[in-house]
C-alpha cells in the first residue's frame, strides 16, 4: 500500500483526480475482499489460477532459464496478461503494461522510447533476430504479428555484448508461439471499438509426428481523427481556423506469415518462415476550402525470411545457426492529382535491406555454468530517393560469455563481444553481472557496455522535403564519431508463486551522443542551401528558419527507477504495479538539456480477476497508465495523464475442441483526451480519441 501513497503524493499534481480516486477505491476493494475470502467458506467450483512469477526467459542471458535465476533483470509479458487487458497490438502491449515505454504515433510509424532513449538505441528482436525498418527513425510496429506473440521479453539497459550495436537503451525480444502437440488448430481473434479501429487475427497451426506449419493472417485498421478541429494561424494576433488535419493518421496494415517445422529426431529442429507486411495511410485528400488535407498516403511493404536450425548434443550441449534477411520500403501513393503526379503514381522514398548470419554455441562445460560462444555478421543497405543515399555497411563480430555459480548462492556472469565495423573499425563491448540468491531473495549488480555505430542516413542524409507548405531540410555528417555506453544497474527482487516484487536502480552514460542539431539560416546558409536544393523555390525559401544536421554532443546521461510489484491476492485474483522514475539529459557544450519526449514519473496498474462454473470462466481486468508531464525541449510540453480501461473476457467450452471467448469492455473509461487547439509550437503525448466500447471474440476449434 505504502508504493501507491507514494506515488500519488509525487504525482497528484500532474494527475487527474478521477485517476487518483480509481486507484484508491481499487486498493480498498481488494482489501475488503481479502477479509471477506477469510470469512466464508471457499468456493468449490473456482479455479486456484495463479499468474506464473517465475517464467522461462532467454533474452538475459541468450539461453532458456527461469527468470529467478538470470543474474540480469528481464520485464516479461506473456501472452495471457496481454489477452486478459484486451489488447492486440505491440504498441498497446508495451504501453499499458511497461511505464518504461512510451508511443508517439504518426504517418511516419510510431516513435518509440525506452527509458528516456529513442528508436535508434532500442533492438526489437524477434525470437532473437533483428527487426529492420524505420520510417525517419520511427518503427513500423504494425510489421509485428501479435497473433503469434508468446510473450514480449524486456531487458533495460546496454545489452551489446550480446547483441551488438544499437542494444544501448535496452532489448525487446518478441518469442513467438509453435505449438508441438499433435493437433490441427484453428484461431480466429476479432476486435472492434470506435473511430473504424479493428483487428482480425486467423491462425491455422499443424503439428504431426515432429512436422509444424503454422499459418497466420492480420489485419489492423483505423480511421484518421480529430480531438480539435481548429488550429493556430501564425500571425501578430493569435487566431484559429478550421482544419481537417488529423490528430492521429489512420491506417490499413496486413501481415501474412508462415513457418514451417521439423524435428526429425530428438536431436535436430528445423524451421523456416515468412513474413510479409502491407500497410497504407488513410488521410483526408487536399481540398481547396479548408486546410490539412494531403496529395498522397504513406505506403509501406516489408518482407521478412528466416532459416535456422539447432542441434542438441546433449540437454546442456547445443549449436544454433540462423539465417534472416528483411527488406522494408516506403514511398507516397498519390491519391490527389497534382501538377506533377496521376492518381495512382507511386514515389519510393526509402528502400532498407538487412542480412544476419549468426552462429552460436551453447555448452555446459561444468555442472554449474553455462557457456556460450558465437558469431555474427550482418549487412545493412539503404537506398533513400528523398534523401539522396545509396550505401551499404557490414559488421562482423565474435562474442563469449560465462555463466557460473559459485560458493552456496552466487552466480556471476562474463561477457565480452569483439566488434568490427566496416566504417568505424573495432570495439569492445564487456559484460559483468553478479547475483547473490539467499532463499526467495536476489540481489544483482550489473555493469554492461553498449555501442551504436552511427546508421546510413546520419552519415549520408541530403534531405529536402516540403510538409504543408513549410520546406525541411537535413543533413548527414561523415565525420560524425560511434556512440558508447556505460551502463550500472542494482537490483533487489523478492520472488515467491504468490508475489514478486523487484526494485531497481540504473545510471546508463553515453558518449558522443548523435543528436539532430537546429541550425538557425541567415543569409550566407541560405544562399548555400539553395544551391544545393535547387528544387527549392523562392516562396519556400522564404519560409525557411533552420535546418537540421547530425552531430556528436559530448554525452548524454539518463538515470532512474523501477520498482514492479505482482501478487496472487487470492484465488483467480492478481494485482500488478510498476512504476519509474527516469531523468534523460544531454550535454552539449556547457549546457545540459533534457532529452525531447522524456518523462519524468510514469505508472502502470492492472487487476485481473478469473472465476470458473463448469463450462464457463469469467474474466475481468481493470488497467491503467498514469504519467506526468512529457518534455519538450524546444516547444511546450505535453501534460500527464491518467487513462483506465476496463475489459471482460468470458469463456464458453460446451463442445469438445470448441472455444468460444467473447469479451466487452470501455478503452479510456474517464475519456481523457489531448484537445488542445493545434499549433506549429505544440506537441502532444496522449494519442486517444476520448472513451470507446469495445467488443471483441475469439473463436478456437481444434482436434
Amino acid at each position: 500500500m505504502s508504493v501507491y501513497v507514494y506515488y500519488i503524493s509525487v504525482l497528484r499534481k500532474r494527475l487527474s483526480g478521477d485517476s487518483i480516486f480509481l486507484l484508491l477505491l481499487l486498493m480498498s476493494s481488494i482489501s475488503a475482499q481479502a477479509q471477506i475470502h477469510q470469512m466464508v467458506r471457499k468456493d468449490s467450483s473456482a479455479i486456484d489460477r495463479t499468474y506464473n512469477l517465475n517464467p522461462v526467459v532467454v533474452t538475459g542471458s541468450g539461453h532458456h532459464q527461469r527468470l529467478k535465476s538470470t543474474a540480469t533483470p528481464v520485464r516479461v509479458l506473456s501472452s495471457q496478461e496481454i489477452s486478459e487487458q484486451g489488447i492486440t497490438t505491440f504498441d498497446g502491449a508495451l504501453t499499458r503494461m511497461m511505464p518504461q515505454a512510451s508511443m508517439a504515433p504518426n504517418a511516419m510509424g510510431t516513435f518509440l522510447r525506452l527509458n528516456g532513449l529513442g528508436n535508434k538505441y532500442i533492438l526489437i528482436l524477434i525470437n532473437g533476430q533483428k527487426l529492420s525498418g524505420d520510417i525517419s527513425n520511427n518503427v513500423d510496429l504494425n510489421r509485428i504479428n501479435m497473433a503469434r506473440v508468446k510473450r514480449i521479453e524486456v531487458l533495460d539497459g546496454a545489452a551489446s555484448s550480446l547483441y551488438g550495436s544499437d542494444a544501448i537503451a535496452g532489448v525487446i525480444n518478441i518469442i513467438t508461439d509453435q505449438p508441438t502437440q499433435n493437433l490441427i488448430s484453428i484461431t480466429s481473434d476479432t476486435k472492434v471499438s470506435g473511430h473504424g479501429i479493428m483487428t482480425e487475427a486467423v491462425s491455422l497451426d499443424i503439428y504431426k509426428n515432429g512436422f509444424g506449419s503454422y499459418t497466420s493472417f492480420s489485419h489492423d485498421q483505423a480511421d484518421s481523427y480529430q480531438t480539435n478541429d481548429e488550429e493556430y494561424v501564425k500571425g501578430s494576433e493569435p487566431q484559429t481556423q478550421k482544419t481537417i488535419a488529423p490528430f492521429f493518421t489512420g491506417y490499413r496494415s496486413n501481415i501474412i506469415g508462415q513457418k514451417f517445422t521439423y524435428a526429425p529426431t530428438q536431436h535436430l529442429a528445423l524451421n523456416a518462415g515468412l513474413d510479409y507486411s502491407y500497410k497504407i495511410t488513410n488521410r483526408p485528400e487536399t481540398r481547396s476550402d479548408i486546410t490539412g488535407g494531403t496529395d498522397y498516403e504513406m505506403r509501406y511493404k516489408g518482407l521478412r525470411w528466416n532459416v535456422g536450425g539447432i542441434y542438441k548434443f546433449t540437454n546442456r550441449h547445443s549449436l544454433q545457426a540462423d539465417f534472416t534477411v528483411d527488406r522494408f520500403r516506403y514511398g507516397k501513393e498519390y491519391d490527389v492529382e497534382t501538377k506533377t503526379y496521376q492518381i495512382g503514381d507511386y514515389v519510393q522514398s526509402k528502400k532498407q535491406r538487412m542480412m544476419e548470419g549468426e552462429l552460436k554455441a551453447i555448452l555446459g562445460i561444468t555442472t554449474h555454468s553455462t557457456t556460450i560462444f558465437g558469431a555474427d555478421w550482418r549487412k545493412d543497405y539503404l537506398v533513400a530517393t528523398s534523401g539522396n543515399i545509396d550505401q551499404h555497411v557490414s559488421t562482423l563480430a565474435a562474442y563469449a560469455q560465462h555463466e557460473m555459480k559459485f560458493l552456496k548462492d552466487f552466480t556471476a556472469t562474463f561477457g565480452l563481444r569483439y566488434t568490427h565495423h566496416e566504417t568505424f573499425n573495432n570495439h569492445l563491448t564487456p559484460k559483468l553481472s553478479l547475483m547473490y540468491a539467499p532463499g526467495s531473495f536476489r540481489f544483482r549488480a550489473t555493469y554492461s557496455a553498449g555501442f551504436r555505430a552511427p546508421g546510413l542516413d546520419e552519415l549520408y542524409y541530403h534531405y529536402y522535403a516540403v510538409n504543408r507548405g513549410k520546406p525541411q531540410i537535413s543533413f548527414g555528417n561523415q565525420d560524425l564519431k560511434p556512440e558508447d555506453s556505460h551502463y550500472f544497474s542494482l537490483n533487489a527482487e523478492y520472488r515467491t508463486h504468490l508475489i514478486a516484487i523487484s526494485l531497481t536502480g540504473y545510471l546508463n552514460r553515453i558518449n558522443d551522443m548523435i543528436v539532430k542539431q537546429k541550425i538557425d539560416v541567415d543569409d550566407t546558409s541560405l544562399a548555400m542551401l539553395q544551391r544545393e536544393f535547387p528544387e527549392m523555390t523562392e516562396a519556400e525559401a522564404s519560409k525557411l528558419v533552420s535546418y537540421a544536421l547530425y552531430q556528436n554532443s559530448d554525452k548524454g546521461d539518463v538515470k532512474g527507477m523501477q520498482l514492479n510489484i505482482s501478487a496472487n491476492i487470492l484465488p483467480g485474483l492478481n494485482i500488478s504495479a510498476n512504476y519509474v522514475y527516469t531523468y534523460a539529459r544531454y550535454k552539449s557544450g556547457e549546457a545540459w538539456q533534457t532529452l525531447e519526449r522524456s518523462i519524468r514519473h510514469a505508472a502502470t496498474i492492472a487487476v485481473n480477476y478469473h472465476h470458473s462454473w463448469r463450462q464457463y470462466a469469467l474474466n475481468v481486468n481493470l488497467n491503467g497508465r498514469l504519467q506526468s508531464k512529457t518534455y519538450y525541449p524546444d516547444y511546450e510540453d505535453a501534460p500527464g495523464f491518467g487513462i483506465w480501461n476496463l475489459n471482460t473476457t468470458h469463456s464458453l467450452h460446451f463442445l469438445k475442441g470448441v472455444l468460444f471467448k467473447p469479451s466487452l469492455g470501455i478503452d479510456n473509461i474517464f475519456d481523457k483526451a489531448d484537445r488542445r487547439i493545434d499549433a506549429s509550437d505544440r506537441k502532444y503525448a496522449l494519442y486517444t480519441p476520448g472513451r470507446m466500447f469495445v467488443i471483441g471474440g475469439t473463436i478456437k476449434l481444434w482436434k
